[in-house]
């Protein structure tokens, strides 16, 4: 048994509980509540002329019905647009129910509440609503032309509009260093629709006592539904709670906050004085969540005959689908993290979002850095083809020297700081990587190849997260954040944090994620947030605690503090393991009492010991108890890196990919806990190769999602996913007190880039779009 155990690879502790079907998703709570279900839009665009609910009045069961008419003003309105941003000049979000108009297949328009799900959707099912079709706008070639308008107020469907550009040192922008550039090239990249489909689709419970409100969700950010609600719900902050159970899998799609029906289940629980559930059923999640992935990117690059970029000018569309609830962050992240590992002489980059009749786009895992990634990446192995060099070659020409952090890229970051680099030394994260495929001693054969690339990965944005710790009489330790956990390993990776900075036996360490009773503030987790921003606040915190533990102990042991050490949860002076006082003891004088409630309390009464007369129990600035609260607010992001390298296998008749090995070496800076580490890496390299060969949404020119179930919606299965290789590089981040970044997106981020490497290192034929699939590649090589 050991007490430091930060860097050790600690079995997951929640495994055993979720494993042996002990955990409790939203769907196994609330058995005798109401159930709600909707009424969506069959149309992709389309006006609301009338909606008739008498045929299903007479459903046995039925409790109520509610169109927009019937929401009261504020929880009507329109649902906020989360991050507003100056570039985004229209922003638009939907209503809770459609109002006047539908823009996508799958709106809510009606809400029906019932005695159980099946009468819930006989009642929709009953229900007749008369649309007038309107022509709908799909795919970014159609919007941009302008013809059709999704929203009727935003002109040529546009969105949003931002350029940034960084001049190199004499001065010259992306475009004059291009045109006096030795060697130039242009082209253009698409990266197709996707979606993160977690195991557990969304749901909400509600239920109301008449004074406080208690939502569960399966959310990633429980805190701030808890703001959303109460805002949307006029209800004072304190009387409403949010807790997210066990969730199975977010990948983003449960960031946004609030659906509508985090609004609309608790309206109708505290309107009917009911206890109300929603459960999302697959087909919902396909045409009622959200998207990602899609864009179109335009490239020119300049460059010197050793692949020196010169000048870099990249315009990029991107499809926002019909709302904006999440902003503009997914082409902001896609723009700045572009940049990669790399210190081209000068950049410009524009992107334009525009709107489509289609499911609204939010974060999906990586959030727009592998498209990102998927561009740069693809013009390091043009420019290197072009030239007749080793990919490798070109890459390290290019790279941002170990010696140059921190590295100031010139730009503004998806958390409105400076986007500067931390820490990295990606000469070093190569020369792994290239050992760890055998790039060097690669033996090519027809339908045989090896692809790269390469990525930084901004990490920890703010603005904050917090942690409370408290130790009780009984020695335990409990830690409690209000970011919420899917399946990261929070509660291990935090214990081993609380074990190391306390010196307590990890066995001893509880956490506690996403219950806003536990801890009311906290931002949520996403954006490979938690380890470095909640991790921190944790440890701040475990600090202010050990701090008061080792004062106490020391007046105790008659000792000073400076001389004390905590070991296996007890005090001990130095030299001297005698003298020694364990933490629950501690604890108990931490909180002096009147009463004894057992042999350890009787320990803190007035009688038990002589007491200071001229001094109070609890003195002057102090608190009762053994516990602290702390919060870590990040100056800027840090950025973790990473170098994937894969080789594949394609068939001469059919056409088929098969990826034979895989490899990653990543830099999160300290580790924690580098089996979960890799965990994460491997998961996400699962779901990086599913947005590589299979997955895509495909919609037709009436904006039907034709493949919205899984008989149609590919996914790799285990025989599809290679033994991932994996090595580690630790530069540690100079920005947090604990040195550590990132890690929870490494994964996925530059996949598709790798694989599109391979494959074109494969067939000797150019890669520009992602996915791919057997049949596309075969039309590739008829030409």
């Amino acid at each position: 048994m050991t007490t430091r155990l930060f860097g050790e690879a600690v079995q997951r502790r929640e495994d055993p509980r979720l494993l042996t079907g002990q955990g409790r998703y939203l769907d196994d709570l609330g058995r005798e509540a109401l159930a709600a279900a909707f009424v969506r839009s069959p149309h992709a665009h389309a006006r609301v002329r009338d909606i008739d609910v008498a045929g299903a009045l007479d459903v046995e069961g039925l409790v109520a019905v509610y169109t927009w008419e019937d929401l009261p003003e504020r929880v009507g309105r329109a649902l906020p647009l989360l991050i507003p941003h100056p570039a985004l000049t229209h922003g638009r979000t939907a209503y809770p129910l459609a109002r006047d108009v539908v823009r996508h297949v799958g709106e809510p328009v009606v809400m029906v509440v019932a005695t159980d799900r099946y009468a819930a959707e006989d009642a929709c099912a009953l229900i007749e609503v008369d649309y007038e079709p309107l022509k709908p706008v799909v795919g970014i070639e159609e919007a941009v032309q302008g013809a059709q308008l999704v929203h009727e107020d935003v002109p040529g469907n546009v969105g949003a509009h931002l350029v940034q550009e960084v001049a190199d040192a004499g001065g010259r922008g992306a475009r004059e260093a291009i045109e006096t550039a030795p060697h130039t090239l242009a082209f253009r990249l698409d990266i197709e629709r996707s979606a993160s489909m977690p195991l557990e689709g969304r749901g909400v419970y509600a239920r109301w006592d008449g004074r406080d409100l208690r939502v569960y969700s399966s959310t990633q950010t429980s805190t701030s539904v808890r703001m959303a609600v109460a805002a949307a719900l006029g209800l004072p902050l304190p009387q409403v709670e949010v807790i997210a159970p066990d969730v199975g899998g977010g990948f983003g799609v449960k960031i946004v906050h609030p659906w509508p029906e985090e609004v609309l289940v608790p309206w109708a629980a505290m309107t009917l004085g009911r206890e109300i559930k929603w459960t999302e059923d697959r087909r919902e999640h396909f045409i009622s969540s959200a998207h990602e992935r899609g864009q179109v990117q335009y490239v020119r690059v300049g460059f010197d005959d050793d692949g020196r970029v010169l000048g870099l000018d990249v315009t990029i569309l991107h499809d926002h689908g019909a709302y904006t609830p999440y902003g503009i962050i997914i082409p902001i992240v896609t723009s700045t993290q572009l940049l990669g590992p790399y210190k081209p002489g000068s950049y410009r980059v524009e992107f334009t979002a525009v709107y489509t009749n289609t499911v609204q786009v939010t974060p999906y895992r990586g959030a727009g850095r592998p498209q990102g990634v998927f561009c740069m990446e693809r013009t390091m192995d043009k420019i290197a083809r072009y030239l007749g060099k080793d990919r490798t070659e070109v890459r390290a020409a290019n790279f941002i020297g170990p010696g140059e952090f921190p590295y100031d890229q010139g730009m503004t970051f998806q958390d409105g700081r400076p986007l500067i680099y931390d820490s990295g030394d990606y000469p070093e994260m190569l020369r792994m990587i290239k050992e760890l495929i055998g790039w060097d001693d690669f033996e090519r054969r027809p339908g045989l190849g090896i692809g790269i690339g390469c990525y930084v990965e901004g990490t920890g944005v703010g603005p904050y997260e917090g942690g409370h710790v408290q130790i009780t009489s009984d020695g335990r330790v409990h830690v409690s954040t209000g970011l919420t956990s899917q399946g990261q390993g929070h509660e291990t990776a935090f214990a081993q944090i609380a074990a190391t900075e306390l010196g307590v036996p990890i066995e001893r360490v509880s956490v506690v994620t996403g219950d806003t009773r536990r801890f009311g503030y906290a931002v949520g987790t996403f954006a490979s947030r938690a380890a470095v921003v909640s991790g921190n606040a944790i440890a701040l915190a475990c600090r202010k605690v050990r701090e008061k533990a080792l004062r106490i102990a020391a007046d105790a042991l008659e000792a000073n503090p400076d001389d004390l050490d905590i070991a296996e949860g007890i005090v001990h002076v130095a030299g001297a393991p005698s003298a020694a006082i364990p933490l629950s003891t501690v604890a108990v004088l931490a909180n002096p009492l009147r009463y004894a409630f057992d042999e350890e309390t009787a320990k803190a009464t007035q009688f038990a010991g002589a007491a200071a007369p001229d001094r109070p129990p609890v003195a002057e600035g102090e608190e009762p108890g053994l516990e602290g609260r702390g919060y870590y607010s990040p100056i800027r992001s840090t950025f973790a890196a990473g170098m994937h390298a894969a080789v594949v296998e394609t068939d001469p008749d059919t056409a088929e990919i098969r990826v034979l090995r895989y490899a990653v070496v990543h830099d999160c800076g300290r580790l924690i806990n580098p089996m979960i580490v890799e965990g994460q890496i491997h998961g996400g390299v699962a779901q990086g190769i599913g947005g590589a060969l299979y997955e895509r949404m495909v919609y037709d020119q009436h904006g039907q999602l034709v493949n919205a179930s899984f008989m149609d919606f590919l996914m790799p299965y285990a025989t599809e996913i290679p033994h991932v290789e994996t090595a580690h590089l630790e530069t540690p981040s100079p920005l947090n007190p604990l040195g550590i970044k990132g890690a929870g997106e490494a994964g996925v981020i530059p996949v598709s880039a790798v694989i599109a490497s391979a494959v074109e290192d494969a067939e000797g034929i150019e890669i520009n779009r992602m996915p791919i699939s057997p049949s596309e590649l075969f039309e590739l090589r008829m030409g």
